[in-house]
């Protein structure tokens, strides 16, 4: 009888031991499918992030505010415009003034969307206030100087000293406050933009890189579970932990793709969309800025040396090339040499960048001209050629750009968009996975467990 006991004895313990390694080897599984799901559902909050950030929050409002940068900087050359004008073109004055407006209008907007965007940045919505107050003080001062100039009736080039002095204080305000003020809205959101994609630029591969990792992992403790059992029970692989493993392999490759797709989608939005886009943007304002110091050149004979400096170092800026001073750098533009810097040397690549480098050139010259005739003294002259050529030949140089930062928005909106579809694609997905992996699990090892029972 004790003999019988004895050997009865481990029987019993290795039958009560089977179960229990089935619960533990079980348990490793889920925990290492539930580490599988984290880190995916980890790695697509980090990437959903990154694309809000970039595409929705300070993305826009990096393009908002240079916008508001270009606005009041063409507001302020289109009153320079008018100006010089005199009582001579009136068609071309009232289509400087009709832009005058349009661009006020715009400029409004802008600050109402910057300080909707700056959310509960105090530094931003301090910058912001600031730019309404000093938008309107520049308000009254252009609408003080037009007036005074239309009561002047002088003929085309520098209004009399009242319209000068009234004029100088309200390009003063605006080039020396509103516009950095702007020009500074647009680092800050800039800054956010680049923070958020160096950081996403190390998060998103680690992240992706723990997807593989975990979800190896959960396939090997499924594989694991699956041998454990048939050997134990001399049984072919069950059908339900077959799927499981068939599953948690889509999971795990679809999962990782996604992350991968966000990846390029942040890169390429960032480097092929918003930084063209952003540089363009700069472009554009402070071509519009330049084309403001042509006018202030003709009408404002006591600073024209410092405008026609500014126009220079402004188109420096625009597109570099190694000159001391204007004449030799019209040149350099005229030769059409590509060995150039500056924000558009980048971006003059491809048919779009070639046009806009020849537009730019027939401009520079068209500023040849007049300012050949205004030191000839033919300051009619001069005027004929701001409001005619000059105006012409920026126009079509304004539009290239448009059609080149176009092509850049819609590189960056076919990112963002891609990225954040992939992320939806995955979440429309992922809890039927965990729901149905769950379920295949519990389905392939409960039918063992009763046996022991």
């Amino acid at each position: 009888m004790t003999v019988v006991q004895t050997r009865a004895a481990p029987v019993a313990t290795a039958r009560r031991s089977v179960p229990g390694r089935i619960r533990v080897i079980s348990g490793v599984t889920v925990a290492s499918l539930a580490l599988l799901f984290v880190a995916l559902a980890v790695g697509s909050s980090s990437a959903r992030d990154g694309l809000r950030v970039i595409g929705r929050d300070a993305g826009p409002q990096v393009v908002a505010t240079a916008g508001l940068y270009l606005a009041l900087s063409d507001m302020d050359a289109q009153v320079a415009n008018v100006l010089v004008m005199g009582e001579e073109y009136p068609r071309e004055r009232v289509d400087a003034l009709d832009r005058y407006e349009a661009q006020r209008a715009a400029a409004n907007r802008a600050l109402l969307e910057a300080f909707e965007l700056s959310g509960d940045n105090r530094a931003e919505r301090r910058t912001v206030e600031s730019l309404l107050d000093g938008f309107g003080q520049y308000e009254r001062l252009a609408s003080q100087a037009l007036l005074l100039n239309e009561q002047a009736g002088h003929p085309p080039g520098p209004p009399p000293d009242n319209v000068v002095q009234t004029y100088r204080k309200a390009t003063d305000l605006m080039r020396l406050v509103l516009l950095p003020q702007a020009y500074n809205l647009t680092l800050e959101s800039g800054t956010i933009v680049r923070a958020t994609y160096d950081e996403k630029a190390v998060t998103v591969p680690l992240l992706r890189v723990a997807v593989v990792v975990t979800g190896l992992v959960a396939l090997g403790c499924l594989i694991w579970l699956q041998v454990y059992l048939a050997r134990r029970f001399r049984r072919v692989f069950g059908p339900a932990l077959l799927v499981a493993t068939v599953t948690t392999a889509v999971a795990l490759f679809f999962g990782s793709n996604v992350l991968a797709q966000d990846e390029a989608a942040l890169r390429t939005a960032k480097a092929a969309g918003f930084d063209s886009v952003l540089t363009l943007a700069k472009t554009r304002a402070i071509s519009n800025s330049m084309q403001g110091d042509q006018s202030r050149y003709l009408l404002d004979k006591e600073l024209a040396d410092t405008y026609e400096h500014t126009f220079l170092d402004k188109s420096l800026s625009v597109v570099y090339y190694n000159a001391g001073n204007l004449a030799t750098y019209h040149g350099a533009v005229a030769g059409g040499s590509k060995d150039y810097l500056g924000m558009l040397g980048p971006e003059l690549v491809g048919e779009r960048g070639e046009e806009v480098f020849r537009a730019y050139q027939k401009y520079q010259a068209a500023d040849r001209e007049l300012r050949a005739a205004a030191e000839g003294g033919r300051a009619n002259d001069a005027v004929a050629a701001r409001v005619g050529p000059v105006t012409t030949a920026f126009t079509l140089y304004d539009r290239a750009l448009v059609r080149l930062a176009d092509s850049h928005q819609a590189a960056f909106d076919r990112a963002i968009a891609t990225g954040e579809g992939a992320l939806d694609n995955l979440w429309r997905l992922l809890p039927y996975a965990i729901g149905a992996i769950g379920l295949l699990v519990i389905a392939g090892v409960w039918p063992r467990l009763k046996e022991y029972r």
